[in-house]
């Protein structure tokens, strides 16, 4: 009898933690670092990918994704070998998908072809911005020349190329982010991730936002606007809404991100890195060490895990709806009853239909447009005991 995973199916997250500046949005883990010793890293990954292969031997691994951090500062020869112990490690689908995130700043054309080289497929570039004066503002360190400069290299060198947009950012008009999303199509070769300016605490927006100093922010009814222009603009040049922030042409869906949201089975190697791995029929959190540094040494000495823990049976039907409900085909709802050991159902179930939140067939539960541009509240009411 299938497992509940296989649903979603199997992937592989490699965390590369270092960059060579925080930008002030950020709340990933992601660090600053002078010196750093890629052959050690490297020796470190291969023994966390050996440890987590033991475990899951057999599976059919579908995609790989080098995200941080900025993994575009790996050694093209470690994220070389790294995917040559994979397939030793794994049988691997005929159509695997490989994606490793870059920023611009740390694009050469070289380096890109070593990656391709090596067996990267996909990239993931964090543009951003297409001004200067809001690419400062989020702190980054490329100009738009660059970005530019980046994405002809990665367009010439791959197939597939994914770039991220913020917008809702500090005094952006929804004349300007209109201006800025047809640039931005009129690069895209078949995906888009864009993204609403959120701030986070713990971060240096989240500081200067408690103190009163992160001024211009829109006000919700303007953010919603242009969530509701982005979708339609995105839809009319082809650029499909598969995600509450993602956007592709048929086909071209990130399929590793579509493992996360389908509830599938994933590891996580990396300072930080997060996983959900089924073991005899019991799916497990797994976390490990945050620390760069720790899990350096943790993983080294033969275990980078700093957390594992069975999720129950009405924790795994919750995280399934957070998950699955962020993406336009919905959820099975015999999968969740499955998980949880009854139907969705109730008051609030039949309300958010009656007032065009939601919609369910048969078989499927989705969220309609108007739902999820509230899609948090959404969820509230839908997972309310």
């Amino acid at each position: 009898m299938a497992e509940d995973w296989q649903n979603g199916g199997f992937g592989l997250y490699i965390h590369w933690p270092f960059c060579q500046a925080k930008c002030p949005y950020c709340d990933f883990n992601s660090h600053v670092s002078r010196e750093i010793d890629q052959s050690r890293w490297l020796r470190a990954y291969l023994n966390e990918l050996d440890r987590v292969a033991a475990e899951t031997s057999g599976r059919i691994l579908n995609t790989v994704f080098f995200g941080g951090g900025t993994p575009s500062l790996m050694d093209p020869d470690v994220v070389a070998a790294i995917l040559e112990r994979v397939r030793k490690l794994w049988p691997t689908a005929n159509d695997m998908e490989i994606t490793l995130e870059a920023n611009p700043g740390s694009v050469e054309a070289g380096r890109f072809a070593g990656y391709r080289d090596g067996g990267v497929n996909r990239i993931s570039m964090g543009i951003q911005a297409l001004n200067d004066r809001d690419l400062q503002r989020l702190g980054r360190i490329h100009t738009v020349d660059e970005a530019r400069q980046a994405f002809d290299i990665a367009r010439k060198t791959f197939d597939r190329v994914s770039f991220d947009l913020i917008y809702a950012r500090q005094d952006q008009t929804i004349e300007s982010w209109q201006s800025e999303l047809r640039e931005a199509l009129s690069m895209a070769i078949d995906h888009l991730s864009l993204y609403q300016l959120t701030v986070e605490q713990g971060t240096a927006f989240g500081d200067r936002y408690n103190r009163g100093k992160l001024r211009g922010l829109p006000e919700d009814d303007l953010a919603a606007d242009m969530y509701e222009i982005t979708q339609a603009i995105c839809a009319d040049a082809g650029m499909l809404p598969y995600e509450v922030s993602n956007y592709a042409a048929l086909g071209s869906e990130s399929r590793h991100n579509q493992i996360y949201w389908r509830y599938g089975d994933y590891a996580g190697i990396g300072p930080g890195a997060h996983a959900r791995l089924t073991f005899d029929g019991q799916r497990h959190a797994i976390e490990t060490w945050r620390n760069p540094n720790k899990w350096l040494e943790q993983a080294e000495s033969g275990n980078g895990e700093n957390l594992r823990e069975a999720v129950p049976r009405d924790g795994q039907a919750a995280e399934f709806l957070l998950m699955g409900l962020r993406l336009t085909e919905g959820v099975d709802l015999r999968r969740y009853e499955d998980l949880a050991g009854q139907a969705l159902g109730g008051p609030r179930f039949d309300h958010l239909i009656e007032i065009g939140m939601i919609e369910v067939d048969d078989v499927r539960l989705r969220v309609l447009p108007q739902g999820r541009m509230v899609l948090n509240s959404v969820l509230a009411e839908l997972l309310v005991d």
